[in-house]
């Protein structure tokens, strides 16, 4: 069986185990199998759910650390039927994120019998998406960072891309109360829904840059009780993102004030910081950077130098080598009919191979 079918094999193994954000257990549990029948050392689940192995090398080269998150953005009951043909593959989650995932194993495989210039520690952490707010990459990059020398964040998909920057991101939950009552008896009083969106509104109506590009979303509103039924509470969430610190202070600082200026003892307002991502980059310059780039120019692959919000966010935050890279290209990313295009994983995997030589290379 060739790399890229096992790989692929394992990938859709994977998929078809629920792992929302939070409820990753299950999928860890069959991850650390496959660590310890690959024959790891110091295979581990931490308190929080990541996945620990170390492939111990042979050589001086200090250590280099290859993670990839287990989490999807799918509830539980998220039916997750694969579609596979030979080109592509479909289905909740196959690229964001179990293909990565399956990569890690898939280096190993590469490795065959060799051993790494310098210990290869392999992580499958939990919480990058929605809520996660990274709790998994912060806990591994505090338990690994005084040790290893680079880390590499795989994504199952954007292959060519380098991600070496990371995308500032706050989120917000503000929840209103009412006295609520009967839409027709009691029409007139204050409805905790009725406040969220004339809130929601002037969110909408906030003017933000385009360079450095900033951004808002209200992803989720919930609440009320029933059609005829003034809502007694509501709540939305609110996604800021930029490029740059200065622009999301300022983005978060606008919306904390019109939450302020919409308060009323009436329906009051509160505001719950429920995510906040640190931003962070590496030039382009930076030896990393450019290794990565030398792997992918190796086998035909374009480079493309990009920022965004990945699992590297956080050790790009504490000025650490950390870049996202990914192992083929697909589309459909967080929707049900997600894919994968099968075709480019082998480059994909020579490049993690070759990116991960260079690096052992150049931590010596």
């Amino acid at each position: 069986m060739s790399l890229v079918t096992r790989t692929l094999d394992l990938a859709c193994q994977i998929q078809q185990i629920p792992a929302p954000t939070f409820a990753e257990h299950e999928r860890a549990a069959f991850v650390r199998d496959r660590f310890r029948e690959a024959g790891l050392s110091d295979v581990d689940i931490d308190s929080l759910g990541n996945v620990y192995g170390r492939r111990p090398g042979r050589g001086q080269a200090r250590p280099l650390l290859v993670t990839a998150h287990t989490d999807t953005v799918f509830p539980a009951d998220t039916p997750l039927t694969l579609v596979r043909r030979s080109e592509v593959i479909a289905g909740p989650g196959i690229g964001d994120n179990s293909l990565a995932v399956a990569g890690l194993l898939g280096l190993l495989w590469s490795l065959g019998d060799s051993q790494p210039a310098g210990d290869l520690w392999l992580v499958a952490n939990v919480c990058e998406e929605g809520l996660g707010d990274l709790r998994g990459i912060r806990a591994v990059i505090d338990r690994l960072r005084s040790t290893v020398a680079a880390t590499l964040v795989l994504e199952g998909m954007a292959l060519g891309r380098i991600y070496h920057g990371g995308i500032g991101v706050r989120r917000y939950r503000v929840s209103a109360e009412a006295e609520g009552g009967h839409s027709w008896l009691n029409f007139g009083r204050p409805s905790a829904i009725h406040r969220l969106a004339r809130l929601a509104v002037a969110i909408t109506e906030l003017e933000v840059p385009k360079a450095p590009r900033t951004t808002y979303n209200i992803g989720v509103i919930r609440g009320g009780t029933s059609v005829n039924t003034i809502a007694r509470t509501a709540e939305l969430e609110l996604d800021l993102r930029s490029e740059a610190p200065s622009a999301l202070a300022t983005l978060s600082a606008q919306v904390e004030a019109l939450v302020a200026r919409q308060d009323s003892l009436e329906a009051p307002l509160r505001c719950d910081v429920i995510g906040d991502r640190p931003s962070g980059w590496i030039a382009p310059e930076h030896a990393l950077v450019q290794l990565a780039i030398g792997a992918l120019n190796r086998y035909g692959v374009a480079a493309t130098l990009d920022i965004g919000s990945t699992d590297a966010n956080y050790p790009l935050s504490l000025g650490l080598a950390c870049v996202c890279i990914g192992l083929t290209t697909g589309a459909n990313a967080h929707r049900p009919d997600e894919y994968i295009d099968t075709a480019p994983l082998e480059k994909g995997l020579q490049v993690l191979s070759e990116t991960v030589a260079r690096t052992f290379a150049w931590a010596t």
